[in-house]
C-alpha cells in the first residue's frame, strides 16, 4: 500500500506527455530556462524516470541562484523523490527537508504541502517517530485552515494512513474516507489529473478493507475507481490484482481468472516493472487458492509461472514470497527435500521484512524437518513459530486497545460538538455582523493602498528610465572612442606603406638616370609586390572593422608566431634597405587576437625601420623566448638607441601626440593593454633599441 500512496502525491506534481529534454539555449532569461525545466522534471515523474530526474532535478539545483528559495525549495523536490524510501531514506530526508526549509522561506504553502508529504513516508520508511507525529501535527493544521479541496484530501490519506499504521483502524478508515468524500466535492472542477488521484485513493481504501477482510466493501470501493484510473496502467494492474484477491477470498475462481486474464493482456503490453510484479502477486495469490483447495498441479502451475518472472521483475522480499508458496505446495504432496529447499531460500528475507509470513514459514519448516524425520531442527522451528505467535498476539492486543481508544475519545469528542452547537449559532450572527464591518474597512485600506502602490510604480519606472538612458549615455561614449582609436590604427598602419610607394614613385619620376634596367626592373618588381600586400593589409583591416566596430574587443584564438612573423615579413617586403630577420621555425604558440598582436608587431618594426634611415647596413631581429611564466616576443635593431622620454607614450595615457608624434606607441600601449600584453624597452644612446612584448601565463604576475 506504501507505493500506491506516495504515487497519489507525485501524480499531484504534473500531468503532461511526450516532452523531450529541452533545448534551453532557445530561451533568454533563467526565469525561463528554469521554468522549461521544471516542466520537464514534472514529466519524468509522471513517467517515473527516477534515473533521468535526479540528474535533472540536480542540474535544476545548480542553475538557481542562491537567493531563490522557491526554486531550490521545487528542485530540492525533484532530485529527492527519486532516492528509495527504503534503502536511501537518509539522501531521500536531505533532500526533503532541504524543500521544505526554503519553501518556507519563500512563503510557499503549496510546496511546504508537497515537501511534508513525502518527508512522512520517508520517516515511516526508517522508523523516525517523532518526526512522523511533527508531520501528522502540521497536516492537521493545514487542514483545520485550507480551503483547497485537493489539498485537504491528499493530506486526510496521509492521516488515515498514519492511524491505521498505529492499529487505530477506526480513525483511520475515517480519515481516509473523508478524504474521499472531500475528493467527490473537488470532482465538478477536478482535471484529469484530479480524477486519477481519486481512483488511487478509493484503491487505498480497497486494499485497506482487504487486509481487513471486508471483501464486499473492498469490491465496492475497488469497482467505482476503474472509471477514473483509465490510462494509468500501474493502477489498473493494482485493481485487478485487487480483484483476484476479493474473488479467490469468496470462493469465486470465474471472476478471479477473468481479472488475471485481464491483467495478463494489460502486461503483456506494457514494460513497467510495477506492473510485472503485480502479475507475480496474482500468480501467488492463485496458487494458494488452487493449493487451498488441493489442486497441486493448477497452483504449481501459477507458482512456475511466478518464479520464471521473478529473476526480471521481483524485488527480494517478492521472490522470497514465490519460493514461501513453491515450498508450500512441495509440503503439501510430501516432497520434503524440494519444498525445503525453497523454504530456506525464503527464510533470511522473510525474517527481516514480514513477521507474520515469517511465523507461517517456522511452521512450514517444522512440518518439512518432521517428514524429513529431523525431530531436533523440526522442535526448533516450532519453537520459533510460537515465540513469533506470542509476539504476533502481543501487537494485535495492542492495536484492539489502542482501536478501543481511538472510539472512546470519538464518542466523547462527538459529545463535546453537540453542546457547542447551539453556541455556534449564536456566535455564527455576531461574526456576520463583524465581518459586514470589516470588509467595509478593507475596501478603505485597499483604495488607499492602490493609490501609493500607483505613485510607488511611477516613480519605481522613472527611476529605471533614468538609469537606463546614464546606461545608454556611456555606451555611446565607448563607442565613440572605439572609432576614434579604431581609425587611428587604419590611418597609422597604412601610412608607412603608402610612404614607401609615393618616395619610390618620386625618385622614378625626378632622376630616372639614377637606374640601370636591372635596378628599375626589380624595384618595380617590389614596388609591385608592396602595392599588393598593402591592398591584402588593406582588406585584412576593413575585414576586421566590420567585427570591431560594434564592440572593440579582442579574439582570443589559437596562434602560432611563425605565421605571425611570415604576415610581418610580407608587409614590409618592399622595403629592400633593411634586413628584417625573424624566427621562421619556432613553434611557440600564444592564446590571444591575431590582428591587435599582428598591429602591434606592425607598428613596432615600422618605429624600428624609421630609426635605422641612417645606419648602413641597418637589421632588425624579431625573436622569441618561452619561459616557465609565458612567452616573450622581442625586437632588436642596431641603431643608435634612443632616450626613455622619447618612449613615453607608452606609459603616459596624458602624452599629447599627433600623427607623426607618439601615435604608434600610443595603439601599441591601447592594443597591447587590450590583450594583457607588457611592454618593457631597454635602450641607450648608442647601442640600439630592444622592446619586449611579455605574455604572462594564466596564474603567473610576471616572467
Amino acid at each position: 500500500m506504501m507505493r500506491l500512496l506516495t504515487l497519489v502525491f507525485l501524480l499531484g506534481v504534473g500531468f503532461v506527455y511526450g516532452q523531450k529534454i529541452p533545448d534551453l539555449t532557445k530561451y533568454s532569461t533563467k526565469k525561463e530556462r528554469l521554468q522549461v525545466w521544471a516542466e520537464y522534471c514534472d514529466e519524468l515523474i509522471f513517467k517515473e524516470e527516477y534515473s533521468k530526474l535526479r540528474i535533472a532535478g540536480k542540474k535544476g539545483l545548480s542553475m538557481t541562484e542562491k537567493s531563490d528559495d522557491a526554486e531550490i525549495s521545487l528542485f530540492s523536490f525533484y532530485t529527492g523523490v527519486t532516492f528509495n524510501y527504503g534503502v536511501e531514506a537518509d539522501s531521500a530526508a536531505f533532500y526533503m527537508e532541504k524543500s521544505e526549509k526554503f519553501a518556507r522561506k519563500a512563503q510557499n504553502p503549496r510546496r511546504i504541502l508537497e515537501a511534508l508529504k513525502q518527508l512522512y513516508y520517508i520517516y515511516a520508511a526508517y522508523g523516525k517517530t517523532k518526526k512522523r507525529e511533527r508531520i501528522i501535527v502540521a497536516f492537521e493544521e493545514i487542514i483545520d485552515t485550507t480551503r483547497d479541496l485537493k489539498s485537504k484530501a491528499e493530506i486526510y490519506l496521509v492521516i488515515g494512513d498514519y492511524y491505521v499504521n498505529l492499529g487505530q483502524y477506526e480513525k483511520g478508515l475515517s480519515n481516509m474516507l473523508n478524504g474521499i468524500k472531500t475528493r467527490r466535492l473537488a470532482l465538478p472542477k477536478a482535471t484529469r489529473r484530479d480524477s486519477t488521484n481519486l481512483g488511487v485513493q478509493l484503491i487505498v481504501i480497497s486494499e485497506l478493507y482487504i487486509g481487513l477482510k471486508k471483501y464486499d466493501l473492498a469490491l465496492d470501493y475497488l469497482k467505482e475507481s476503474v472509471g477514473f484510473v483509465k490510462g494509468y496502467k500501474e493502477a489498473s494492474a493494482h485493481i485487478y490484482k485487487d480483484f483476484i484477491e476479493c474473488y479467490c477470498a469468496k470462493k469465486q475462481l470465474k471472476q478471479a481468472l477473468n481479472a488475471y486474464a485481464k491483467l495478463q493482456k494489460l502486461v503483456n503490453n506494457e514494460t513497467e516493472i510495477a506492473c510485472w510484479a503485480l502479475l507475480i502477486e496474482s500468480d501467488l495469490i492463485l496458487s494458494k487458492y488452487y493449493n487451498d483447495h488441493h489442486d497441486h498441479q493448477k497452483a504449481l502451475f501459477f507458482a512456475k509461472h511466478a518464479k520464471d518472472l521473478a529473476p526480471t521483475y521481483a524485488d527480494e522480499f517478492l521472490k522470497a514470497q514465490v519460493n514461501f508458496t513453491l515450498g508450500l505446495i512441495y509440503l503439501k504432496q510430501n516432497e520434503y527435500a524440494t519444498a525445503l529447499t525453497f523454504l530456506k531460500s525464503a527464510e533470511p528475507t522473510t525474517t527481516e521484512d514480514d513477521p507474520e509470513l515469517n511465523a507461517q514459514l517456522k511452521q512450514a519448516l517444522a512440518e518439512t524437518y518432521n517428514g524429513l524425520g529431523n525431530w531436533k531442527e523440526a522442535f526448533r522451528y516450532q519453537k520459533e513459530h510460537a515465540k513469533l505467535q506470542d509476539q504476533l498476539a502481543d501487537e494485535k492486543s495492542k492495536k484492539n486497545v489502542a482501536e478501543m481508544e481511538a472510539l472512546y475519545q470519538n464518542e466523547r469528542k462527538q459529545g463535546e460538538i453537540n453542546k457547542l452547537s447551539a453556541r455556534d449559532t449564536i456566535n455564527k450572527l455576531k461574526i456576520e455582523e463583524a465581518n459586514q464591518q470589516l470588509i467595509y474597512l478593507l475596501l478603505v485600506i485597499a483604495a488607499v493602498l492602490t493609490i501609493g502602490i500607483l505613485f510607488f510604480v511611477q516613480s519605481r519606472n522613472r527611476k529605471q528610465h533614468n538609469a537606463q538612458l546614464q546606461l545608454l549615455n556611456e555606451e555611446l561614449k565607448k563607442m565613440n572612442a572605439n572609432k576614434t582609436r579604431f581609425f587611428s590604427i587604419i590611418n597609422h598602419d597604412l601610412r608607412s606603406p603608402v610612404a614607401n610607394l609615393i618616395h619610390f614613385l618620386q625618385l622614378q619620376k625626378e632622376s630616372p638616370e639614377l637606374f640601370d634596367e636591372a635596378t628599375r626592373l626589380r624595384l618595380e618588381h617590389k614596388t609591385m609586390e608592396g602595392a599588393e600586400n598593402l591592398l591584402q593589409s588593406m582588406e585584412d583591416m576593413l575585414l576586421w572593422s566590420k567585427g570591431q566596430m560594434q564592440q572593440f574587443k579582442p579574439t582570443t584564438e589559437k596562434l602560432k608566431i611563425r605565421d605571425l612573423f611570415a604576415e610581418l615579413e610580407v608587409y614590409f617586403v618592399s622595403n629592400s634597405k633593411i634586413e628584417l630577420l625573424v624566427d621562421k621555425t619556432t613553434e611557440a604558440v600564444l592564446f590571444t587576437d591575431f590582428n591587435y598582436l599582428l598591429t602591434i608587431l606592425r607598428n613596432l618594426t615600422s618605429n624600428a625601420i624609421k630609426a635605422l634611415e641612417k645606419v648602413e647596413k641597418p637589421v632588425i631581429h624579431w625573436s622569441v623566448t618561452e619561459t616557465e611564466n609565458g612567452t616573450i616576443l622581442t625586437i632588436k635593431d642596431n641603431g643608435s638607441g634612443a632616450s626613455k622620454s622619447q618612449f613615453k607614450a607608452l606609459y603616459d595615457a596624458s602624452e599629447v601626440v599627433g600623427i607623426k608624434t607618439g601615435l604608434g606607441l600610443h595603439l601599441i600601449r591601447d592594443l597591447a593593454e587590450a590583450i594583457n600584453c607588457k611592454v618593457e624597452v631597454n635602450t641607450e644612446p648608442n647601442s640600439g633599441t630592444t622592446i619586449s612584448l611579455i605574455f604572462n601565463k594564466p596564474g603567473h604576475s610576471s616572467i
